[in-house]
């Protein structure tokens, strides 16, 4: 049986700073280690937690979608290699990014965090199923971070599913 094939996304939370391009530069980065993007979301207010507050006070998160179909068993290696642009971003980092996957069924996010409802892949790096595809529509849990369970997500996660949906049935 060969590896599930997926669309590679990332999502990418930056600060709306005056002089610099934060987004544009992170596409640059990954650009370089995954190739052009084939669909970016429009740019939503990350404002349904603080969590992130270390990085800026006020957030923006924007998605990326990457050419071509990819390993699903890559996951953990795309979260190593986004930790390295975050760290490239300024000490401490100035971005947040978050790769995973979509495919037919599912969004599946990598983290470096450990909770009951991840599952352990390799090098400290975790595999969470955080949205699933049921009856034409993204579906949350009760566990799904709130900016997702919101929706706002959904359009981006669509046309990343029907890529997906395309070059499954044209690789059958």
């Amino acid at each position: 049986m060969s590896e599930p094939g997926v669309k590679l996304i990332t999502g990418v939370l930056y600060p709306d700073e005056e002089g610099f391009d934060w987004f544009g530069w992170v596409v640059g980065e990954l650009e370089v280690l995954w190739g052009k993007p084939e669909i970016i979301s429009d740019s939503a207010p990350f404002d349904r937690t603080d969590y992130y507050r270390d990085i800026a006070p006020a957030l923006l998160r924007r998605f990326i979608c990457f050419g071509g179909m990819r390993g699903a068993g890559d996951l953990a290696a795309w979260k190593k290699e986004a930790i390295a642009v975050e760290a490239k971003s300024r000490s401490p980092r100035i971005v947040n990014i978050d790769p995973g996957y979509v495919d037919g069924a599912r969004l599946v996010l990598a983290s470096t965090k450990d909770h009951a409802h991840r599952i352990y892949l390799r090098g400290g790096i975790f595999a969470e199923v955080t949205m699933r595809y049921r009856n034409k529509k993204w579906t949350p849990f009760d566990y799904t971070f709130p900016d997702f369970a919101s929706g706002v997500y959904d359009q981006f996660l669509t046309a990343a599913r029907m890529l997906w949906v395309r070059e499954h049935t044209t690789n059958d």
